[in-house]
């Protein structure tokens, strides 16, 4: 059996175990969900006086299998159309955003993850700055993002309206992407860096030939989190905004009947939870499409 026939067992087996990981992590939640619900006090309770234990009544927390049988039941009393489809619509729609906030987000992030690599000075002075922004409340921008692109009007373009929550989730990509591909373009080793001084390589050749590979390994775990956020930013944003058409709304909408139907809330919940993860799972698709032909390391 050769190397490379090994190496690809090893990695199939790899993600088979990963995906067994994370189907046994769902049920472990499942599992505590329940349990909770049957021994955890109804009204709440109190740990050293605050009050910490969540309540477990009907309305608070449902039976796990109430909430994945509300799917395949109508949205409306007398409507034909099934909340499954309902929400997979509004994940599509919140999805399209979260594409283009992400591939706005990454872009930025790269443009300046390569300035701060190439000037120590735009590092020191960008870098704190990438770091404050991360702290203002997404709730409170978002009506300002709203505000500002509504009255911009350019050659007879209008600002659209779901631009904004785009824009919002690209504020919370750009950061993980623009350092992490910082890390990974500073990481290329010193002995590898003085040879290429040795041929006489320009900075921007060292980069694409040195330096961007070096830090792919550092890249694509920022892509995944950016992935991940630009969702994040886009259902606060419909939610803080009113949007309609996507997952935050539904969220809002079901909320308002928590009381009579609570299991509904939630398939609006996990509808936004596997937005997340289709995401990140985009981006694992793509690495693993572009490294397809990159030679693996053998492990020791």
């Amino acid at each position: 059996m050769t190397t490379a026939t090994t190496m690809k067992k090893s990695e199939a087996a790899r993600r088979v175990r990963r995906a067994l990981l994370f189907v046994l992590s769902l049920l472990l939640v499942a599992g505590v969900w329940e349990i909770y619900k049957t021994v955890g006090p109804e009204a709440g309770g109190k740990i050293f006086g605050w009050k910490l234990l969540p309540r477990s009544n009907n309305h608070a927390m449902p039976h796990v299998w109430d909430m994945l049988t509300r799917y395949n039941r109508p949205e409306l009393r007398g409507s034909d159309r099934k909340i499954w489809s309902v929400v997979l619509a509004g994940a599509w729609f919140s999805f399209r955003l979260a594409l283009v906030g992400f591939a706005i987000g990454s872009t930025l992030g790269l443009g300046l993850s390569i300035l701060m690599a190439r000037f120590k000075i735009a590092e020191r002075g960008i870098l704190p700055y990438l770091v404050v922004s991360q702290t203002v409340p997404l709730i409170a921008l978002a009506p300002l993002v709203v505000s500002w692109g509504g009255k911009l009007h350019i050659a007879g373009w209008t600002w659209p309206r779901w631009m904004s929550a785009a824009v919002l989730g690209a504020f919370l990509a750009f950061f993980p992407v623009a350092v992490g591909a910082l890390k990974g373009l500073t990481s290329a080793p010193s002995a590898s860096l003085e040879l290429m001084d040795s041929y006489a390589a320009s900075w921007w050749q060292t980069l694409r030939k040195l330096r961007f590979p070096a830090a792919i390994p550092f890249i694509v775990p920022s892509l995944k989190l950016a992935a991940s956020a630009s969702v994040i930013g886009v259902v606060v944003a419909e939610i803080s905004t009113g949007l309609k058409g996507g997952i935050g709304r539904l969220i809002i909408e079901y909320a308002r009947e928590a009381t009579s139907d609570p299991a509904k809330v939630f398939t609006a919940v996990f509808g936004a939870a596997v937005l997340g993860l289709a995401m990140s799972g985009f981006v694992t698709l793509a690495d693993m499409y572009m490294m397809r032909n990159r030679p693996k390391e053998a492990s020791a």
